[in-house]
């Protein structure tokens, strides 16, 4: 998984920025689950071989290091909503499902909906054609788990 995320010309927003991190942090996890290198070799080369001057290299980081140091307690925390055992799911739609379950648990500052869609677009870009509803379908039940009060708050303002 070599892939770039393709840029648009001009300064990008934030938005942009924080979407070029999670498409690094994506391919970085991959290549962390398939070929078994530590994140901080993985980081370092990500870091030479890759454009990220309109990436937000902190998030890059902090998701790369947040779920390979947290892997497994992300993975328990959807397990119960899986349809078939976790070694059995493709190690892209493994790493979409854990950088969405670590935003949905650790990055409260990012709204529920904003952290599913992002992982649902990684999805859609990076896994198999239908993963992205898998994926979609396994963040919204943690969500309703982890983030019952701010689901229950936009519901009310709705």
């Amino acid at each position: 998984m070599s892939e770039s995320t393709p840029r648009k010309k001009g300064k990008p927003n934030l938005t942009e920025m924080r979407r070029s991190a999670r498409s690094f942090a994506l391919q970085a996890l991959y290549q962390w689950s398939v070929a078994g290198q530590s994140a901080n070799e993985i980081e370092a080369q990500f870091r030479v071989d890759n454009d990220m001057s309109t990436t937000d290299v902190q998030l890059f980081s902090e998701l790369l290091r947040g779920v390979t140091a947290g892997s497994k307690d992300l993975d328990e925390a959807y397990r119960p909503f899986l349809d078939r055992p976790l070694t059995d799911l493709d190690p892209v739609e493994l790493s979409v499902l854990r950088i969405g379950a670590y935003e949905l648990i650790h990055r409260l500052q990012v709204p529920y909906r904003v952290a599913i869609n992002e992982s649902v677009d990684l999805a859609k870009i990076f896994g198999a054609t239908e993963s992205h509803k898998y994926v979609n379908g396994i963040l919204d039940k943690l969500a309703q788990r982890v983030r019952a009060a701010e689901i229950r708050a936009r519901r009310a303002a709705d």
